[in-house]
């Protein structure tokens, strides 16, 4: 892929700027998603806030060589839920010990190398599994794209909704393939936001006027709510300047008011359960690491892994900028898919794009009028983005298939099991908590993406045994059971040992 900028490449401030606001509007549906869904809404800011701080640490770790954000993991959904019983230090504790997890794991790479990450897995695993990330969040993109946010049945299928989205959707389109304006190319995303949002505002603007609820797509509460204070004649003076400025109430913060209000509940069963919730996942979530990076170093044709910055690096930045998230936001960090595939769509590989996006995350989090506004953008305009978002970080997998042969049953069996169980969303939950009357009340849950690359991590290896022991002349129950140019007619059977005798007595 031929890049407009490269990842050493400085753009234009004025450009510059625009790009960054393009790669935070890529992740923030997804980022303000996560404590929305943990039942924290009021932390959307500090989310934003952690996702600016944490990428900034993961620039610092890779030596600015890899140009992707890292913003609230998803995969971290179920832990979280057992984190917020504790109260903030309880989440403060999970993202540390997730985060730590990262740095193990690159320390032992530091030392033993990484020749055993890629027989572990091989290309024949990454691919299919970076596919499946993009694939498993089509549902996600599928069902936002019909939902209408000023409407009371928002979470209802919307006709216009679909719309609004879709007009999104093909301005991206044309944007992004036309070849007259440049600037066009480079940021499609601003430009299919506006316009699905100027549809969606048209709509909604007729809907709340004649009270139809059918059309009231966007939900202008935020905004409203934001600057209710400058009309209250009760309000300080202290809540009219939050209408304009504000902090992040922040996780370190609020585990401080915790501990100075002895409200908190930790303790040692505590702190158990807390790391039984997050350890599991985040071994798991280092396979998806590798994935994310693989795919990243596809698009930008550069080995992330294996040359610069290396997995070492990416691994410390991706642990430590997650605990400084979790400090500094709301949740732990991961690399983000929408990220990459701004990347890709784009084709501007500029760290320092990235960097300006973190820096943009950190002072947007403070600005409550921006913040309020970024809330309103629908949720079917945000789907239309994620078609296009998604279907690349698919695609992208899916290209790595061609340097698979798929003629071998061996790579078949290992494709189609990590295919099928992520598409199928398959999910492992490990039971750790029983209640009296014997059903389970907590579980860790490995969420499908992991377990279909676990399964085909488990599939290759079962394989790779089997291949051993027939080359030690022993048969093998699995490999060659169905010839790669078999055929299936009696007669061609027939036909064949007719002429193999013939070649036996020709020979005598």
């Amino acid at each position: 892929m031929e890049l407009v900028y490269n990842v050493e490449d400085k753009p234009k401030f004025s450009k510059l700027l625009v790009f960054a606001l393009q790669q935070v509007l890529a992740i923030m549906a997804a980022t303000i998603a996560v404590p929305a869904i943990i039942g924290l809404p009021t932390q959307m800011p500090a989310a934003i806030l952690g996702a600016g701080v944490g990428t900034i640490v993961y620039l610092l770790f890779t030596k600015f060589k890899s140009p992707v954000c890292i913003s609230s993991s998803f995969a971290f959904l179920d832990a979280l839920f057992v984190a917020v019983s504790f109260g903030y230090c309880g989440i403060m504790i999970g993202g540390i010990l997730a985060g730590l997890v990262y740095v193990v794991i690159a320390l032992v790479i530091k030392f033993a190398g990484t020749a055993w990450v890629s027989k572990l897995m091989p290309p024949v695993i990454i691919g299919p599994t970076v596919a499946i990330i993009g694939l498993s969040l089509a549902g996600s993109a599928m069902g936002d794209i019909t939902k209408a946010n000023g409407s009371v049945a928002n979470g209802s299928y919307n006709l216009i909704g679909l719309l609004c989205g879709l007009v999104a959707f093909i301005v991206i389109i044309i944007c992004s393939c036309q070849k007259k304006s440049k600037s066009m190319k480079l940021i499609p995303f601003i430009i299919g936001i506006g316009a699905g949002y100027v549809v969606a505002s048209f709509f909604s603007i007729f809907g709340y006027a004649c009270d139809v609820d059918y059309l009231k797509i966007v939900n202008w509460d935020p905004l409203v709510n934001n600057f209710a204070p400058l009309k209250d004649a009760a309000a300080s003076a202290g809540d009219k300047v939050q209408a304009f400025l504000t902090y992040p109430r922040f996780a370190l913060v609020e585990g401080i008011k915790e501990m100075a209000n002895g409200t908190t509940n930790l303790d040692g069963a505590a702190v158990g359960s807390i790391a039984l919730a997050f350890i599991p996942i985040a071994l798991v979530v280092f396979a998806e690491h590798i994935a994310d990076h693989k795919n990243l170093g596809s698009i930008i044709e550069r080995d992330l892994v294996g040359e610069e910055p290396g997995l070492t690096r990416t691994l410390l930045g991706d642990g430590v900028g997650s605990i400084a998230g979790t400090v500094f936001g709301i949740c732990p960090n991961t690399t983000y898919g929408e990220s990459v595939g701004c990347v890709a769509i784009t084709k501007n590989a500029s760290v320092v794009t990235i960097l300006t996006a973190a820096i943009m995350c950190i002072v947007l989090s403070f600005i409550s009028p921006l913040m309020a506004l970024l809330q309103t953008i629908p949720s079917c305009v945000m789907g239309g983005v994620c078609l296009t978002l998604y279907g690349f970080i698919a695609v992208s997998g899916l290209k790595m298939f061609k340097d698979i042969d798929l003629g071998d049953n061996k790579n078949l069996f290992v494709v189609s099991a990590i295919l099928i169980a992520g598409i199928g969303g398959l999910a492992i939950k490990i039971p750790y908590a029983i209640n009296d009357d014997g059903s389970v009340a907590k579980v860790i849950t490995i969420t499908s993406i992991a377990t279909a690359l676990i399964l085909g991590i488990v599939t290759n290896a079962v394989i790779n045994v089997i291949e051993k022991k027939q080359g030690s002349g022993e048969e093998s129950l699995i490999v060659d059971a169905v010839g790669k140019d078999a055929g299936f007619d009696i007669n061609e059977k027939k036909e064949t040992e007719a002429e193999v005798a013939t070649e036996e007595k020709d020979a005598e």
